[in-house]
Protein backbone atom coordinates (compact mmCIF):
# COMPACT_ATOMS: atom_id res chain seq x y z
CA UNK A 1 0.00 0.00 0.00
CA UNK A 2 1.35 3.20 -1.08
CA UNK A 3 -1.30 5.63 0.29
CA UNK A 4 -2.49 6.71 3.15
CA UNK A 5 -5.76 8.34 4.41
CA UNK A 6 -7.76 9.78 7.42
CA UNK A 7 -11.21 11.07 6.85
CA UNK A 8 -11.64 14.79 9.26
CA UNK A 9 -14.55 14.29 11.21
CA UNK A 10 -15.53 10.13 10.22
CA UNK A 11 -18.51 10.81 11.49
CA UNK A 12 -21.11 14.15 10.45
CA UNK A 13 -24.73 15.50 10.77
CA UNK A 14 -26.55 17.31 8.18
CA UNK A 15 -29.90 18.80 8.01
CA UNK A 16 -32.03 17.98 4.98
CA UNK A 17 -32.00 20.73 2.57
CA UNK A 18 -28.50 21.66 4.17
CA UNK A 19 -24.97 20.85 3.51
CA UNK A 20 -21.77 19.71 5.52
CA UNK A 21 -18.04 19.11 4.82
CA UNK A 22 -15.76 16.35 6.03
CA UNK A 23 -12.09 16.62 5.19
CA UNK A 24 -10.10 13.88 3.50
CA UNK A 25 -6.34 13.78 3.99
CA UNK A 26 -3.77 11.65 2.23
CA UNK A 27 0.06 11.30 2.03
CA UNK A 28 2.21 9.37 -1.00
CA UNK A 29 3.95 6.99 0.66
CA UNK A 30 5.24 5.30 -2.30
CA UNK A 31 8.28 6.26 -3.70
CA UNK A 32 7.45 7.87 -7.43
CA UNK A 33 4.90 10.69 -8.39
CA UNK A 34 1.15 9.38 -8.35
CA UNK A 35 -1.94 11.28 -9.21
CA UNK A 36 -4.80 9.81 -7.57
CA UNK A 37 -9.05 9.74 -9.11
CA UNK A 38 -11.56 10.83 -5.91
CA UNK A 39 -15.29 9.19 -6.60
CA UNK A 40 -17.91 8.75 -3.47
CA UNK A 41 -19.84 5.96 -3.58
CA UNK A 42 -22.25 3.88 -1.30
CA UNK A 43 -26.35 5.32 -1.17
CA UNK A 44 -25.61 8.93 -0.36
CA UNK A 45 -23.07 9.49 -3.40
CA UNK A 46 -25.83 11.19 -5.13
CA UNK A 47 -25.98 14.41 -3.12
CA UNK A 48 -21.60 14.00 -2.57
CA UNK A 49 -19.06 16.29 -4.39
CA UNK A 50 -15.48 16.29 -3.89
CA UNK A 51 -13.21 19.13 -4.45
CA UNK A 52 -10.84 18.73 -6.80
CA UNK A 53 -11.67 15.94 -8.07
CA UNK A 54 -8.24 14.66 -8.68
CA UNK A 55 -4.72 15.23 -6.88
CA UNK A 56 -1.17 15.21 -7.78
CA UNK A 57 1.27 13.86 -5.29
CA UNK A 58 4.98 13.44 -4.75
CA UNK A 59 6.27 10.87 -2.49
CA UNK A 60 6.40 11.61 1.30
CA UNK A 61 4.32 14.74 0.55
CA UNK A 62 1.10 14.90 2.03
CA UNK A 63 -2.53 16.55 0.35
CA UNK A 64 -6.45 17.74 1.29
CA UNK A 65 -9.61 17.58 -0.27
CA UNK A 66 -13.08 18.24 0.55
CA UNK A 67 -16.41 15.90 1.12
CA UNK A 68 -19.14 18.28 0.30
CA UNK A 69 -22.66 16.51 1.28
CA UNK A 70 -26.31 18.33 0.25
CA UNK A 71 -29.07 15.69 0.97
CA UNK A 72 -32.19 17.37 -0.84
CA UNK A 73 -35.34 18.44 1.72
CA UNK A 74 -36.99 15.52 0.52
CA UNK A 75 -38.84 11.38 1.50
CA UNK A 76 -35.47 10.25 -0.33
CA UNK A 77 -33.32 11.27 2.55
CA UNK A 78 -33.94 8.79 4.62
CA UNK A 79 -33.46 10.33 8.43
CA UNK A 80 -30.47 8.50 10.44
CA UNK A 81 -26.68 7.02 9.99
CA UNK A 82 -25.74 6.72 6.12
CA UNK A 83 -22.75 5.32 5.46
CA UNK A 84 -20.84 6.53 2.54
CA UNK A 85 -17.30 5.68 0.90
CA UNK A 86 -14.48 7.61 -1.59
CA UNK A 87 -13.15 5.45 -3.92
CA UNK A 88 -9.51 6.35 -4.51
CA UNK A 89 -7.52 5.36 -7.54
CA UNK A 90 -3.91 5.65 -8.27
CA UNK A 91 -2.84 6.35 -12.02
CA UNK A 92 0.71 4.67 -11.73
CA UNK A 93 -0.85 1.66 -9.66
CA UNK A 94 -4.84 1.35 -10.57
CA UNK A 95 -4.92 -1.97 -8.54
CA UNK A 96 -4.21 -0.30 -4.99
CA UNK A 97 -7.68 1.37 -4.86
CA UNK A 98 -8.63 2.74 -1.32
CA UNK A 99 -11.90 3.21 -0.24
CA UNK A 100 -12.22 4.95 2.91
CA UNK A 101 -15.32 4.71 4.94
CA UNK A 102 -17.22 7.13 7.04
CA UNK A 103 -20.52 8.22 8.52
CA UNK A 104 -23.30 10.60 8.10
CA UNK A 105 -26.03 11.42 9.86
CA UNK A 106 -29.28 13.16 8.59
CA UNK A 107 -31.41 14.95 11.19
CA UNK A 108 -35.43 13.93 10.73
CA UNK A 109 -37.71 16.46 9.50
CA UNK A 110 -41.63 16.64 9.22
CA UNK A 111 -43.72 17.56 6.59
CA UNK A 112 -47.40 16.83 6.00
CA UNK A 113 -50.14 17.53 3.43
CA UNK A 114 -53.80 16.85 3.48
CA UNK A 115 -56.61 17.19 0.85
CA UNK A 116 -60.13 16.95 1.04
CA UNK A 117 -61.48 14.72 -2.35
CA UNK A 118 -63.42 16.55 -3.23
CA UNK A 119 -64.17 19.61 -1.14
CA UNK A 120 -67.15 19.53 -1.24
CA UNK A 121 -69.95 16.80 -0.81
CA UNK A 122 -74.00 16.92 -1.04
CA UNK A 123 -76.41 14.80 0.22
CA UNK A 124 -79.67 14.98 2.26
CA UNK A 125 -78.71 12.07 4.99
CA UNK A 126 -75.15 11.32 4.44
CA UNK A 127 -71.99 12.77 2.62
CA UNK A 128 -68.27 11.18 1.90
CA UNK A 129 -65.88 12.86 1.41
CA UNK A 130 -61.98 10.71 1.10
CA UNK A 131 -59.01 12.58 3.12
CA UNK A 132 -55.97 12.54 1.59
CA UNK A 133 -52.39 12.45 3.68
CA UNK A 134 -49.05 12.63 2.35
CA UNK A 135 -45.89 12.40 4.26
CA UNK A 136 -43.52 14.40 2.82
CA UNK A 137 -41.11 14.51 5.81
CA UNK A 138 -38.36 11.84 6.10
CA UNK A 139 -39.69 10.22 9.13
CA UNK A 140 -42.36 7.85 9.74
CA UNK A 141 -45.63 9.63 10.41
CA UNK A 142 -48.14 8.66 12.69
CA UNK A 143 -51.52 10.65 13.09
CA UNK A 144 -55.11 10.91 14.21
CA UNK A 145 -58.04 12.15 12.69
CA UNK A 146 -61.03 13.87 14.40
CA UNK A 147 -64.05 15.87 12.58
CA UNK A 148 -65.41 19.14 14.34
CA UNK A 149 -67.64 22.17 12.70
CA UNK A 150 -69.25 25.21 14.37
CA UNK A 151 -72.48 24.49 16.25
CA UNK A 152 -72.31 20.42 16.33
CA UNK A 153 -73.93 19.99 13.31
CA UNK A 154 -72.76 16.90 12.08
CA UNK A 155 -71.58 13.68 13.17
CA UNK A 156 -68.56 12.24 11.69
CA UNK A 157 -67.52 8.09 11.05
CA UNK A 158 -63.54 8.04 10.16
CA UNK A 159 -61.75 5.46 9.21
CA UNK A 160 -59.35 4.80 9.71
CA UNK A 161 -59.12 6.82 12.48
CA UNK A 162 -55.21 6.47 13.47
CA UNK A 163 -52.05 6.28 10.18
CA UNK A 164 -48.86 5.49 9.83
CA UNK A 165 -47.32 6.55 6.66
CA UNK A 166 -43.90 5.38 5.88
CA UNK A 167 -41.70 8.58 4.00
CA UNK A 168 -43.06 9.42 0.82
CA UNK A 169 -45.84 7.64 0.46
CA UNK A 170 -49.75 8.54 1.38
CA UNK A 171 -52.61 6.98 3.03
CA UNK A 172 -56.60 7.51 2.15
CA UNK A 173 -59.59 7.97 5.27
CA UNK A 174 -62.75 7.12 4.35
CA UNK A 175 -65.22 9.56 6.36
CA UNK A 176 -69.14 9.58 6.77
CA UNK A 177 -70.49 12.69 7.71
CA UNK A 178 -74.62 12.34 8.99
CA UNK A 179 -76.49 15.84 9.73
CA UNK A 180 -78.03 15.77 13.33
CA UNK A 181 -81.09 17.35 11.49
CA UNK A 182 -83.06 16.39 8.75
CA UNK A 183 -84.30 19.08 6.66
CA UNK A 184 -88.12 17.69 4.98
CA UNK A 185 -88.53 20.87 3.52
CA UNK A 186 -87.20 24.44 1.98
CA UNK A 187 -83.46 24.89 0.53
CA UNK A 188 -79.99 23.45 0.56
CA UNK A 189 -77.99 24.49 3.41
CA UNK A 190 -74.59 24.35 3.71
CA UNK A 191 -72.54 23.33 6.45
CA UNK A 192 -68.78 24.08 6.88
CA UNK A 193 -66.57 21.22 8.34
CA UNK A 194 -62.90 20.46 9.34
CA UNK A 195 -61.20 17.61 9.67
CA UNK A 196 -57.85 17.81 11.62
CA UNK A 197 -54.20 15.58 11.23
CA UNK A 198 -53.36 15.48 14.78
CA UNK A 199 -49.76 14.59 15.69
CA UNK A 200 -47.89 14.18 19.22
CA UNK A 201 -46.78 17.31 20.63
CA UNK A 202 -47.98 19.32 17.18
CA UNK A 203 -50.77 21.53 16.58
CA UNK A 204 -53.32 19.64 14.65
CA UNK A 205 -53.23 20.02 10.54
CA UNK A 206 -56.86 21.84 9.68
CA UNK A 207 -58.02 20.58 6.43
CA UNK A 208 -61.48 22.37 6.11
CA UNK A 209 -64.41 21.20 3.66
CA UNK A 210 -68.07 22.15 3.01
CA UNK A 211 -71.38 19.81 3.09
CA UNK A 212 -74.22 20.62 1.26
CA UNK A 213 -77.38 19.57 2.64
CA UNK A 214 -80.56 18.97 0.49
CA UNK A 215 -84.17 19.09 1.47
CA UNK A 216 -86.04 15.68 1.90
CA UNK A 217 -88.30 17.33 -0.59
CA UNK A 218 -87.96 20.36 -2.83
CA UNK A 219 -89.68 23.00 -2.04
CA UNK A 220 -92.71 23.33 -5.44
CA UNK A 221 -93.29 19.84 -4.00
CA UNK A 222 -94.39 21.01 -0.51
CA UNK A 223 -96.44 23.90 -2.59
CA UNK A 224 -97.86 21.22 -4.57
CA UNK A 225 -99.11 19.17 -1.75
CA UNK A 226 -100.39 22.62 0.38
CA UNK A 227 -102.64 23.68 -2.44
CA UNK A 228 -103.87 19.94 -3.26
CA UNK A 229 -104.60 19.33 0.26
CA UNK A 230 -106.65 22.92 0.15
CA UNK A 231 -108.21 22.03 -2.92
CA UNK A 232 -109.60 18.90 -0.92
CA UNK A 233 -110.81 20.54 2.04
CA UNK A 234 -112.44 23.07 0.20
CA UNK A 235 -114.13 20.46 -1.96
CA UNK A 236 -115.19 18.01 1.56
CA UNK A 237 -116.65 21.29 2.80
CA UNK A 238 -119.16 21.71 0.13
CA UNK A 239 -120.02 18.42 -0.29
CA UNK A 240 -121.18 18.73 3.79
CA UNK A 241 -122.67 21.70 2.97
CA UNK A 242 -124.60 20.95 -0.13
CA UNK A 243 -128.10 19.08 0.85
CA UNK A 244 -130.14 18.11 -2.25
CA UNK A 245 -133.88 18.09 -2.01
CA UNK A 246 -136.01 15.13 -1.78
CA UNK A 247 -139.37 14.90 -3.93
CA UNK A 248 -141.79 12.57 -2.26
CA UNK A 249 -143.56 11.95 -5.72
CA UNK A 250 -140.09 9.90 -7.00
CA UNK A 251 -141.11 7.65 -3.96
CA UNK A 252 -144.67 7.33 -5.37
CA UNK A 253 -143.80 7.08 -9.20
CA UNK A 254 -141.19 4.04 -8.35
CA UNK A 255 -144.04 2.31 -6.61
CA UNK A 256 -145.90 2.58 -9.84
CA UNK A 257 -143.18 1.57 -12.03
CA UNK A 258 -142.59 -1.69 -9.60
CA UNK A 259 -146.21 -2.32 -9.87
CA UNK A 260 -146.56 -2.10 -13.57
CA UNK A 261 -143.26 -3.90 -14.34
CA UNK A 262 -144.04 -7.18 -11.62
CA UNK A 263 -144.21 -10.59 -13.50
CA UNK A 264 -147.58 -12.08 -13.95
CA UNK A 265 -148.24 -15.61 -13.04
CA UNK A 266 -148.08 -16.66 -16.38
CA UNK A 267 -145.16 -15.15 -17.33
CA UNK A 268 -141.92 -17.58 -19.05
CA UNK A 269 -139.19 -17.38 -16.52
CA UNK A 270 -135.94 -15.80 -17.47
CA UNK A 271 -133.35 -17.37 -19.19
CA UNK A 272 -130.61 -18.96 -16.86
CA UNK A 273 -126.84 -17.38 -17.22
CA UNK A 274 -124.67 -19.53 -19.31
CA UNK A 275 -121.99 -21.18 -16.96
CA UNK A 276 -117.97 -19.45 -16.62
CA UNK A 277 -115.75 -20.78 -18.69
CA UNK A 278 -113.26 -23.24 -16.71
CA UNK A 279 -109.80 -22.10 -16.44
CA UNK A 280 -107.39 -23.66 -19.27
CA UNK A 281 -104.49 -26.02 -18.11
CA UNK A 282 -102.37 -23.83 -20.48
CA UNK A 283 -101.57 -20.09 -19.75
CA UNK A 284 -102.21 -17.64 -22.80
CA UNK A 285 -98.62 -16.09 -24.00
CA UNK A 286 -97.51 -12.81 -22.98
CA UNK A 287 -99.50 -10.51 -24.16
CA UNK A 288 -102.66 -12.57 -25.79
CA UNK A 289 -106.28 -11.67 -25.47
CA UNK A 290 -106.76 -14.99 -24.18
CA UNK A 291 -108.48 -17.87 -26.83
CA UNK A 292 -108.01 -15.20 -29.64
CA UNK A 293 -104.46 -15.67 -29.83
CA UNK A 294 -104.43 -19.40 -30.77
CA UNK A 295 -106.46 -18.72 -33.64
CA UNK A 296 -104.07 -16.22 -35.58
CA UNK A 297 -100.55 -15.98 -36.99
CA UNK A 298 -100.60 -19.95 -37.14
CA UNK A 299 -99.10 -19.93 -33.57
CA UNK A 300 -97.13 -17.50 -32.06
CA UNK A 301 -94.26 -20.09 -30.56
CA UNK A 302 -92.43 -20.28 -34.45
CA UNK A 303 -90.92 -16.37 -33.68
CA UNK A 304 -87.26 -17.05 -33.15
CA UNK A 305 -86.04 -15.32 -30.45
CA UNK A 306 -82.18 -12.87 -31.14
CA UNK A 307 -79.20 -14.38 -30.46
CA UNK A 308 -77.17 -13.81 -27.28
CA UNK A 309 -74.07 -11.74 -27.67
CA UNK A 310 -70.80 -13.17 -27.36
CA UNK A 311 -69.44 -12.20 -23.52
CA UNK A 312 -66.36 -9.85 -23.95
CA UNK A 313 -63.11 -11.80 -22.57
CA UNK A 314 -62.19 -9.83 -19.33
CA UNK A 315 -60.50 -10.01 -16.69
CA UNK A 316 -62.89 -12.07 -14.62
CA UNK A 317 -63.27 -14.65 -17.22
CA UNK A 318 -59.39 -14.67 -17.17
CA UNK A 319 -59.29 -14.99 -13.30
CA UNK A 320 -62.08 -17.69 -12.97
CA UNK A 321 -60.18 -19.75 -15.56
CA UNK A 322 -57.17 -19.95 -13.40
CA UNK A 323 -59.06 -20.52 -10.66
CA UNK A 324 -60.89 -23.60 -12.06
CA UNK A 325 -57.13 -24.99 -12.48
CA UNK A 326 -55.92 -23.32 -9.33
CA UNK A 327 -58.76 -23.55 -6.45
CA UNK A 328 -56.22 -23.02 -3.89
CA UNK A 329 -54.01 -20.18 -5.13
CA UNK A 330 -54.06 -16.29 -4.94
CA UNK A 331 -54.31 -14.64 -8.52
CA UNK A 332 -55.39 -11.22 -10.18
CA UNK A 333 -55.88 -10.56 -14.29
CA UNK A 334 -55.89 -7.32 -15.39
CA UNK A 335 -56.45 -5.53 -19.15
CA UNK A 336 -55.83 -1.94 -20.06
CA UNK A 337 -57.99 0.36 -22.52
CA UNK A 338 -54.97 2.28 -23.92
CA UNK A 339 -55.24 5.22 -25.89
CA UNK A 340 -55.92 4.59 -29.93
CA UNK A 341 -56.03 0.91 -29.22
CA UNK A 342 -58.85 -0.22 -26.76
CA UNK A 343 -59.18 -2.73 -24.84
CA UNK A 344 -56.60 -5.49 -24.48
CA UNK A 345 -56.81 -9.04 -23.98
CA UNK A 346 -56.26 -9.31 -20.06
CA UNK A 347 -53.07 -10.49 -18.95
CA UNK A 348 -52.26 -12.35 -15.32
CA UNK A 349 -50.02 -12.34 -12.40
CA UNK A 350 -47.03 -9.83 -13.25
CA UNK A 351 -47.59 -9.87 -17.05
CA UNK A 352 -47.16 -6.74 -18.81
CA UNK A 353 -50.42 -4.83 -19.29
CA UNK A 354 -50.18 -1.42 -21.93
CA UNK A 355 -47.79 -0.68 -24.02
CA UNK A 356 -44.01 0.07 -23.77
CA UNK A 357 -42.09 3.03 -25.77
CA UNK A 358 -44.97 3.71 -27.85
CA UNK A 359 -46.28 6.89 -26.08
CA UNK A 360 -49.54 5.17 -25.75
CA UNK A 361 -51.43 6.38 -22.50
CA UNK A 362 -54.16 4.25 -20.49
CA UNK A 363 -57.76 5.38 -19.92
CA UNK A 364 -58.62 2.76 -17.98
CA UNK A 365 -58.18 -0.49 -16.20
CA UNK A 366 -60.55 -3.59 -16.04
CA UNK A 367 -58.88 -5.58 -12.78
CA UNK A 368 -60.41 -8.80 -10.69
CA UNK A 369 -58.70 -10.77 -8.29
CA UNK A 370 -59.29 -14.27 -6.52
CA UNK A 371 -58.12 -15.75 -3.02
CA UNK A 372 -57.47 -12.26 -1.72
CA UNK A 373 -61.21 -11.00 -0.34
CA UNK A 374 -61.93 -8.80 -2.97
CA UNK A 375 -60.35 -5.32 -4.60
CA UNK A 376 -61.51 -1.60 -4.75
CA UNK A 377 -59.70 0.91 -6.54
CA UNK A 378 -59.64 4.75 -7.81
CA UNK A 379 -57.53 6.76 -9.84
CA UNK A 380 -55.80 10.02 -10.21
CA UNK A 381 -56.63 11.44 -13.66
CA UNK A 382 -54.91 14.09 -15.92
CA UNK A 383 -56.22 17.48 -15.28
CA UNK A 384 -57.02 20.37 -17.86
CA UNK A 385 -57.18 23.22 -15.20
CA UNK A 386 -54.44 22.11 -12.66
CA UNK A 387 -52.58 24.56 -10.75
CA UNK A 388 -50.32 22.85 -9.15
CA UNK A 389 -48.90 20.34 -11.97
CA UNK A 390 -51.12 17.60 -10.65
CA UNK A 391 -54.13 15.33 -11.68
CA UNK A 392 -57.72 15.12 -10.38
CA UNK A 393 -59.06 12.00 -7.95
CA UNK A 394 -61.99 10.37 -9.90
CA UNK A 395 -65.08 11.18 -7.41
CA UNK A 396 -65.91 7.64 -5.63
CA UNK A 397 -63.70 4.66 -4.81
CA UNK A 398 -65.37 1.69 -6.99
CA UNK A 399 -67.00 -0.77 -4.26
CA UNK A 400 -65.19 -3.71 -3.30
CA UNK A 401 -65.91 -5.99 -5.91
CA UNK A 402 -65.70 -9.69 -4.46
CA UNK A 403 -63.22 -12.82 -5.77
CA UNK A 404 -63.99 -13.29 -9.39
CA UNK A 405 -65.88 -10.16 -10.47
CA UNK A 406 -64.82 -6.90 -12.44
CA UNK A 407 -63.69 -4.11 -11.33
CA UNK A 408 -63.37 -1.18 -13.73
CA UNK A 409 -61.48 2.11 -12.62
CA UNK A 410 -61.11 5.12 -15.47
CA UNK A 411 -63.44 6.01 -18.54
CA UNK A 412 -63.18 4.62 -22.08
CA UNK A 413 -65.14 7.54 -23.75
CA UNK A 414 -63.14 9.36 -26.60
CA UNK A 415 -62.12 12.69 -24.50
CA UNK A 416 -62.13 10.80 -21.56
CA UNK A 417 -58.30 12.19 -19.59
CA UNK A 418 -55.74 9.32 -19.34
CA UNK A 419 -55.18 7.94 -16.00
CA UNK A 420 -51.50 9.51 -14.00
CA UNK A 421 -51.91 7.37 -10.79
CA UNK A 422 -53.54 3.82 -10.04
CA UNK A 423 -54.65 2.58 -6.18
CA UNK A 424 -56.12 -0.26 -5.22
CA UNK A 425 -56.12 -2.77 -2.64
CA UNK A 426 -57.27 -6.52 -1.61
CA UNK A 427 -58.86 -8.05 1.71
CA UNK A 428 -56.19 -10.23 2.25
CA UNK A 429 -52.35 -10.56 2.10
CA UNK A 430 -50.59 -8.10 -0.16
CA UNK A 431 -51.29 -5.97 -3.48
CA UNK A 432 -48.19 -5.16 -5.45
CA UNK A 433 -47.02 -3.21 -8.66
CA UNK A 434 -44.47 -2.36 -11.35
CA UNK A 435 -45.50 0.34 -13.32
CA UNK A 436 -43.92 2.53 -15.69
CA UNK A 437 -44.64 6.27 -16.72
CA UNK A 438 -44.10 8.32 -20.01
CA UNK A 439 -40.28 8.95 -20.77
CA UNK A 440 -38.82 7.31 -17.24
CA UNK A 441 -37.54 3.46 -16.97
CA UNK A 442 -39.78 1.06 -14.53
CA UNK A 443 -39.91 1.49 -10.90
CA UNK A 444 -39.25 -1.17 -8.54
CA UNK A 445 -41.75 -3.09 -7.24
CA UNK A 446 -44.27 -1.55 -4.35
CA UNK A 447 -46.03 -3.58 -1.95
CA UNK A 448 -48.72 -2.81 0.80
CA UNK A 449 -50.83 -5.43 3.29
CA UNK A 450 -54.32 -5.85 3.15
CA UNK A 451 -57.20 -3.26 3.35
CA UNK A 452 -57.58 -0.41 4.63
CA UNK A 453 -53.75 -0.51 3.58
CA UNK A 454 -53.42 1.10 -0.37
CA UNK A 455 -50.94 0.30 -2.87
CA UNK A 456 -50.11 3.80 -4.93
CA UNK A 457 -48.88 3.32 -8.59
CA UNK A 458 -47.74 6.52 -10.62
CA UNK A 459 -45.97 9.57 -10.69
CA UNK A 460 -49.16 12.46 -9.04
CA UNK A 461 -47.51 14.16 -12.36
CA UNK A 462 -50.53 15.85 -14.62
CA UNK A 463 -47.79 15.27 -17.37
CA UNK A 464 -46.58 11.88 -17.27
CA UNK A 465 -49.40 8.63 -18.23
CA UNK A 466 -49.28 5.25 -17.08
CA UNK A 467 -47.74 3.74 -20.15
CA UNK A 468 -47.59 0.12 -18.61
CA UNK A 469 -48.43 -1.71 -15.28
CA UNK A 470 -47.63 -4.68 -13.54
CA UNK A 471 -49.97 -6.69 -10.87
CA UNK A 472 -49.72 -9.16 -8.39
CA UNK A 473 -51.02 -10.74 -5.08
Amino acid sequence: MSLWTSLEPASATVDPGGSTRVRLRLRNTGDIVDEYRFEPVGPIAPWTTVEPQTLRLYPGTTGTVELTFSPPRTPDAVAGPNPYAVRITPTEHPEATTVPEGNLTITPFTEVRAELVPPTVKGRFRGRPKLAVDNLGNTRLTASISGNDNGDQLSYEIFPSNVQIEPGRAAFVKTTLKPRRIIWFGPKEQRPYTLNVQRSGINPLPVEGTYVQRGFLPRWLATFFGVILALAITFVMLWIAYKPPVNTGATEKQVEAGATLAPSPSASPSPALPPAPAPTTTPSPAGGDGGGSGGSGGGGGGESKPTAKPKADTAATAVNRLAASDPGGRHVCYRAFVEGEGWQKPVCDGTVGGTVGQARAIKALNVAVYGVQGSAGSAMVHDDQSTNGQGRWLPHWTAIKADGKDNYIGSTKKDAPYLVTFVWNVGSGQACNVVKVRDQDWRDQSCNNARPDLNTAGAFDNARWIEAIKLTV
